[in-house]
């Protein structure tokens, strides 16, 4: 997991990193959570299909805290491990090598919002 041992801590320790940037970076910070909420928002494309979207961009970036947050966020939208793999595949196709890597730690951060789920 490379060198994370908990994308649940890994998710609690980064919200709480963001808590200064939400007292002094307002602006920003509710500007950014308007973003997200209308990306995220159904529309054409389903909640959870945007999840999966975000999930392969973030692999393919490499980013430890968005593998932790679009896994949870996964989970909860009722991701199967199928539909989570398949996703896997093309970010992987898209990222080469690296993106592999990181769908390894992508697998096991949702695995470990399932396991914590069921």
């Amino acid at each position: 997991m490379s060198g994370i041992d908990s994308y649940t801590e890994l998710t609690r320790r980064v919200s709480k990193n963001l808590a200064p940037l939400r007292t002094h970076n307002v602006g920003v910070m509710e500007g950014f959570g308007a973003l997200s909420k209308e990306a995220l928002a159904p529309g054409t494309l389903d909640e959870k299909t945007k999840e999966l979207i975000a999930m392969a961009i973030g692999v393919a970036a490499r980013c430890d805290a968005c593998l932790g947050f679009h896994a949870r966020a996964l989970v909860r939208l009722g991701a199967t491990p199928e539909e989570f793999r398949e996703m896997l595949g093309v970010a992987v196709y898209m990222g080469g090598g690296p993106s592999l890597m990181y769908a390894a730690n992508a697998l096991a951060a949702y695995e470990e919002f399932a396991a914590a789920k069921a």
